[in-house]
């Protein structure tokens, strides 16, 4: 199954301690349902000294959150734009054969383009 959320897409939290919080997602695992946000739910990490980080020490993360916690905000509304549910709509030729998929908001406005067209292969 297309996940709802996708890489660099602008993000809502609808539920935990970050709720109503938005960012920019950084990483999105799907088959574990898992996703990092820009500057939300950051832990501390604490490690030894190494060639990386030679001084060691407490370093602050982000931490995951569960995918269905975000819904993607749809920039073109602005700032007073909430987070909007998404559906798949397939297009499709003359024939009915699928050649493209679009992520599009429950209000009209296409997110993304998940497959490409078979002209533009």
């Amino acid at each position: 199954m297309a996940c709802h959320v996708r890489k660099n897409d602008l993000v809502e939290v609808i539920a935990g301690d970050h709720k109503g919080e938005r960012g920019k997602v950084l990483k999105v695992l799907p088959k574990e349902q898992l996703v990092w946000v820009q500057g939300l739910n950051m832990v501390f990490r604490h490690v030894r000294p190494s060639r990386r980080n030679p001084q060691g020490g407490r370093l602050q993360k982000e931490a995951a959150i569960h995918i269905s916690n975000v819904l993607p905000v749809d920039e073109k509304a602005g700032k007073s734009g909430k987070g909007s549910r998404v559906r798949f709509e397939l297009e499709k030729d003359a024939s009915g054969k699928v050649v493209a998929k679009h992520r599009v908001s429950v209000g009209g406005t296409r997110l993304s383009q998940l497959s490409r067209k078979k002209s533009e292969v």
